[in-house]
């Protein structure tokens, strides 16, 4: 399975493609939004997503139990609402940003939390969309978003297999194949113990799309590590610097960060290679350290071969180790010297 979001081919041998996630990280300030897409673009990243919601769109304004966080998360003690007013990027920065890093050779979408702002980004022309971990069991939303017949990116954060079916489903009949589901653990930073990555695959096998990973821990092994496991998208938060705080800085990445995971899973593309027997003409070169049969003690003419006068030891100029059983016991027909590599005209 692979598809084109923007120009980028996604899937199959193609290269990963690597979205840094902007979230909440622009700290409310249109500057710092530019100065994170600017720093993104210099890390490597194929993308960047921003997330398209107003408070009012992903939740209502009320302070009542049900709307308290208290799920032992970093954002524990505050209300729904009010971490959406402190995380929303502005619905008119957007077309702006985006330009901006189109003009750095950004790919740029976002995650809808409802029609209106999929109607919104579908006005700004953004080549796919992503279904975040929470709205999975959102199947309207789902619905709506696949019927725009762009690629559907679709996070597996807090969702169960029978939640993860009805999500390819719900794409698949609305005429929508051009499908991703990545392996996340939704907390916030996500602990080793609970990635799962061996899920990778079977995904990839379950449902015959494009895996990936949209990675919540705090270092960049678990993201090469997925590469290596088949992933072929890869999400990270993206952050100028933790230290300005803000809802996701604990389990986002700075830029030195997130530039030395892409070069890592670049390196890693290049090493999974293709499989392969060939061996290329520095390792051909190399078979010369390996083993062969040498004479290591003088033998006259007429003496008889033994394991203390020939032995397989290296460099490779001599017999081939196999033929050692052969020449055993045999007598040699000339003087040989300690360091001449065997030869079968050695014997009769």
């Amino acid at each position: 399975m692979e598809f084109n979001i923007g120009e980028f081919k996604i899937g199959a041998d193609n290269p990963t493609f690597i979205i840094a996630e902007l979230s909440a990280n622009h700290m409310n300030d249109f500057d710092i939004a530019v100065k994170t897409i600017e720093s993104i673009a210099k890390s490597g990243a194929n993308a960047v997503k921003f997330q398209t919601f107003t408070p009012d769109t992903i939740t209502l304004d009320c302070d009542n139990e049900y709307f308290q966080i208290k799920q032992g998360t970093v954002w524990d003690g505050q209300v729904l609402y009010g971490l959406y007013e402190d995380a929303y990027m502005p619905w008119d920065w957007q077309p702006e940003l985006k330009k901006i890093a189109e003009e750095l050779g950004l790919i740029v979408f976002s995650s809808p939390f409802d029609k209106t702002s999929a109607d919104f980004l579908e006005k700004m022309d953004v080549p796919a969309y992503k279904i975040a971990s929470f709205e999975i069991t959102d199947i309207p939303l789902i619905e709506y978003v696949a019927g725009k017949g762009k690629p559907v990116i679709i996070s597996t954060g807090i969702a169960s297999l029978e939640d993860i079916k009805l999500a390819v489903k719900t794409c698949l009949n609305a005429g929508n194949d051009r499908i991703s589901l990545l392996k996340c653990t939704s907390s916030y930073p996500a602990p080793y113990d609970e990635i799962n990555l061996n899920t990778i695959p079977d995904l990839a096998e379950k449902f015959d799309v494009v895996v990936g990973l949209s990675d919540h821990t705090l270092g960049s092994e678990v993201a090469v590590a997925a590469v290596a496991l088949g992933a072929k998208i890869i999400e990270k938060h993206f952050i100028l610097d933790r230290n300005m705080g803000g809802p996701d800085s604990e389990f986002s990445m700075e830029p030195h960060e997130f530039k030395h995971m892409v070069d890592s899973i670049r390196n890693v593309e290049m090493a999974l290679g293709k499989i392969s027997y060939e061996l290329s003409d520095k390792i051909k070169a190399n078979r010369e350290f390996s083993r062969s049969l040498f004479v290591v003690e003088d033998i006259k003419n007429g003496e008889i071969i033994t394991e203390d006068n020939v032995r397989s030891i290296r460099p490779s100029f001599g017999l081939a180790p196999k033929y050692l059983k052969n020449i055993l016991g045999k007598p040699v027909k000339k003087d040989l010297k300690k360091g001449t590599p065997f030869e079968l005209e050695f014997i009769d």
